[in-house]
């Protein structure tokens, strides 16, 4: 399934301005909300920010309180949202910032031009390493984001195609001890692996080597592909592709190998087998499938039939068909089994 992907984001612009007080001593006592401020600064295309100082504090703040602000000092610029801005001090000695304030989030506007934030107390300030020779150092750290977000154009995610198992392939004939003659075709397989896989393969290759001593053995009974979806089952756990089959081609392909999994005791074929055959019942097929379940001792796909037959409301419709009179004839204790589960399917 095809996938694609898309981002959006904001453009954001930072700037950081460092205000230096001087002569401290002289500004306090200018009174709660009266301020200095710096010259101004550009952040994000806007050239009028500024930092404020108050050394008696703000309106908002405790009177023993030093406070800052950042005042946008312009009525042009429309709505300016701030994602974050935050107040520090430089150390004196060091030339390293602290930052007092976490950071903030505002919209500058017109009417409501600056936002002030708590700093420290007054005597904390005075007795800190950010206050010497009387002067003081703010640092304000300001991001601005506009209000357009951006979009991605839309494009499709690279996708890895990843071939298919190739395990038979890579192996075919490497290492390979014994030989498998199918309907005239020759294929070569390894022993250990089928001995693992089945004991039924364990058994017949023990017997084969301990009577004929020979490194090939002859199957009448199967069609070469048949047993070349069973090797590749033994070798990857996995079914090979049917791409190139149609539905009933494939299907009967599934048939062949559940008789496969019965005949060499291979119990997670036998259910892989089922899922598929299951999914794909309808009138025409189910008795058919019953049956061939019932012969192979696949009693899931048994049950999963019988159900499709009781619960359909379709049970004349599957009475008339071939596969019910033969079911009939060849499996007739499959029926038994059908009238206890539901009586009235003893008019059929």
């Amino acid at each position: 399934m095809p996938k694609t992907a898309s981002r959006c984001g904001v453009e954001a612009s930072r700037g950081a301005h460092a205000f230096e007080v001087a002569d401290y001593s002289l500004h306090k006592g200018l009174g709660v909300v009266r301020f200095v401020h710096s010259a101004t600064f550009d952040v994000g295309g806007y050239e009028w920010w500024s930092v404020l100082f108050y050394p008696d504090g703000s309106a908002d703040t405790a009177e023993d309180c030093v406070a800052a602000g950042l005042e946008l000092r312009t009525i042009d610029a429309g709505v300016v949202t701030a994602s974050s801005y935050t107040f520090g001090l430089i150390c004196q000695t060091t030339g390293e910032p602290w930052f007092v304030t976490e950071s903030r989030a505002a919209e500058f506007r017109a009417n409501t031009p600056w936002f002030r934030s708590k700093f420290m107390k007054r005597t904390q300030l005075e007795a800190s390493p950010y206050l010497r020779d009387d002067r003081l150092s703010i640092l304000c750290a300001v991001t601005v984001i506009k209000e357009e977000t951006w979009l991605s154009e839309i494009r499709a995610l690279p996708e890895v195609a990843v071939p298919p198992p190739d395990l038979i392939a890579t192996l075919a004939g490497e290492g390979a001890d014994v030989t498998f003659e199918v309907k005239g075709e020759s294929i070569p397989a390894h022993r250990t692996l089928l001995a693992s896989r089945s004991l039924v393969f364990k058994a017949e290759l023990h017997e084969q080597m301990k009577e004929r001593n020979e490194d090939w053995i002859a199957i009448s009974d199967m069609q070469p592909a048949v047993f070349r979806a069973l090797l590749r089952f033994i070798y990857t756990d996995s079914l090979p592709a049917v791409d190139d089959l149609n539905k009933e081609d494939s299907l009967e392909m599934t048939r062949h190998l559940l008789v496969a999994a019965d005949r060499y005791a291979m119990d997670r074929l036998n259910l892989v087998c089922a899922q598929i055959l299951s999914k794909s019942l309808d009138v025409e097929s189910v008795t058919t499938t019953l049956g061939l379940a019932d012969r192979h001792n696949c009693s899931v796909l048994k049950d999963a039939c019988i159900e499709f037959i009781i619960s359909s409301n379709k049970m004349d419709d599957v009475a008339k068909t071939q596969g019910f009179a033969c079911l009939k004839r060849s499996c007739p204790s499959v029926l038994v089994e059908v009238r206890e589960k539901v009586g009235k399917f003893g008019k059929i």
